[in-house]
């Protein structure tokens, strides 16, 4: 029997939460660097184009997915697909919303410690006096484990969401969600003012702040009709709203049987946009444009916006000096670190949720085993960083899996359950009337966009299985100690790729398990 007894204490604990789920690292350090490489201003468009026919619909979607799984006491995929039709096969793709929230974590909270460690070192001054090219340096002896700082702080960090999840979703999640959020938001507005009213000459900075935040806008429509704008748009949407990952309809299925869904579904949606289109884009390109120029910036994130975000502002917000300095790195790095957490406990839940429905765990106990199979699943990432092994888990765990999940969904929802009662379940106790046109851009629209996203994803896969990238550089390498450093990456990113394989066999043997313990019982899925 389950002992999985949750519920949500309030609508708006469950809508913060929502949001929390989807406002992650990305929003602030991902998103404001695909805009820039993607068209500006005119990335806005494929943007929200994407967000309304992708996001919002697997939006829907998955509420609906979730809440009507939760009315059979349902709450991770495996059993909420199950229950929407009688072939067995769908509980072992309901495996990808536990196999992704699992392998996520596991790396995502490494991230996620850096964001705790990065607030300590700017109350005690550590980046204080240092030149960038010393704050850069600074990263990469912590990421190389120069001491054991990283390890303890990714332990804290791991313990911390681990006790959190175990005081269940309105003593612990909701909790955290209540006061993460608004934090986060207050934060972010804090430094977004202090960034677009930065003038040339104060503290040093050589451009006003408007300046970085009219380059980020301004639009590149010679862009508009590239599909690799369009494909960065609709991987932003994956990335940024957290569909595709099992989270989603998790947290669903423990709201009741008549309870709204899909307003529940825009707020939360729609915060996160507000929070990665305003906030995100008006505190790093700004105060980096301000002190190193447009083009400088520019040559940057052509490495993605962790450099930006870790090894460029703490030297930035030194020169604002003193106590402005530091708080501005506690600001940053605080709201980063609300960002991430309120990201993770999302990803312990179905974890959790599928061991006390079909085990008969205690929350206590699943939380804790979540929190051990992280700690062991993620060491990889932490010791191996180096090696590649912490990107390989982010590629095939938080890219591949979502889009392959989002597109099996998707097919189920409107192909073979059945759009008429899918759309019965989306609109039954809504608290505000969907547009009909919805029904058919999910119906037709949004699978023929994922299918799109994952046909022109497969030459990358492909390159990504052969290796190709880091056999070009072995055998462009004259150095004999670069290239058996290159083989030794090698070799640890095909053992991470056979560890994440044999990951997701055995949630699906703990799947078939638990099926024929059903069977056993006497219980069914629907």
């Amino acid at each position: 029997m389950s002992n999985n007894k949750e519920a949500w204490g309030s609508r708006v604990g469950l809508i913060l939460a929502m949001a929390g789920n989807a406002v992650g690292l990305g929003n602030f350090l991902r998103f404001p660097v695909q805009a820039i490489q993607n068209g500006g201003g005119a990335f806005i468009i494929p943007y929200l184009v994407c967000f309304l026919l992708m996001g919002i619909p697997l939006l829907y979607v998955e509420w609906s997915m979730g809440r009507f799984g939760g009315k059979n006491g349902h709450h991770s995929t495996p059993f909420i697909l199950d229950s929407m039709d009688k072939r067995k096969f769908w509980k072992y793709i309901g495996v990808f919303g536990i196999f992704t929230n699992l392998a996520v974590a596991a790396y995502y909270c490494y991230l996620e410690s850096w964001t705790l460690s990065w607030v300590w070192h700017s109350v005690t001054g550590s980046f204080s006096g240092q030149s960038q090219a010393q704050v850069a340096s600074f990263f990469g002896n912590y990421i190389s484990l120069e001491t054991l700082e990283p390890i303890v702080f990714w332990i804290i960090c791991l313990v911390l969401n681990t006790w959190i999840l175990s005081k269940g979703l309105s003593g612990g999640v909701e909790k955290v969600a209540k006061v993460g959020m608004p934090l986060l938001i207050l934060f972010g507005a804090i430094l977004a003012f202090i960034a677009v009213t930065l003038k040339a000459g104060d503290h040093g900075a050589i451009n006003d702040g408007t300046l970085g935040l009219n380059f980020l806008w301004t639009p590149d429509f010679s862009t508009i009709w590239s599909p690799k704008v369009w494909l960065a748009a609709a991987g932003q949407i994956f990335f940024t709203l957290s569909v595709g990952m099992g989270s989603i309809q998790c947290y669903a299925s423990y709201v009741r049987s008549k309870d709204d869904i899909a307003l529940n579904a825009m707020s939360a949606g729609w915060m996160n946009g507000f929070v990665e289109i305003v906030l995100g884009s008006a505190i790093i390109i700004p105060i980096s444009v301000g002190y190193l120029g447009i083009d400088t910036v520019v040559e940057m994130t052509k490495n993605g916006g962790l450099g930006l975000g870790f090894k460029t502002l703490p030297y930035l917000f030194d020169q604002f000096g003193g106590a402005l300095g530091v708080m501005c790195g506690v600001l940053w790095f605080g709201l980063l670190f609300f960002a991430g957490i309120t990201s993770s406990l999302a990803m312990g839940t179905p974890c959790m949720g599928f061991m006390q429905d079909e085990f008969g765990w205690k929350r206590e106990k699943a939380a804790w085993a979540f929190g051990f199979v992280v700690l062991l699943l993620g060491l990889p990432t932490v010791l191996f960083f180096n090696y590649g092994v912490f990107d390989e888990y982010d590629y095939w765990a938080g890219t591949v899996s979502l889009v392959v999940f989002a597109l099996f969904e998707i097919i189920l929802f409107a192909w073979v359950f059945g759009m008429d009662k899918g759309w019965k379940e989306i609109t039954t106790g809504a608290d505000i009337k969907v547009p009909i046109i919805f029904k058919y851009i999910i119906k037709f629209v949004t699978p023929l966009m994922l299918a799109w996203v994952f046909i022109s994803s497969l030459p990358g896969i492909w390159s990504q299985i052969k290796n190709e990238a880091i056999d070009k550089q072995i055998l462009a390498a004259t150095d004999p100690a670069v290239i058996e450093q290159l083989q030794t990456q090698l070799l640890y990113v095909n053992i991470s790729r056979v560890g994440l394989l044999l990951v997701w066999l055995g949630i699906a043997y703990l799947v078939y398990i638990a099926y024929k313990k059903r069977i056993k019982e006497g219980r069914f899925t629907s």
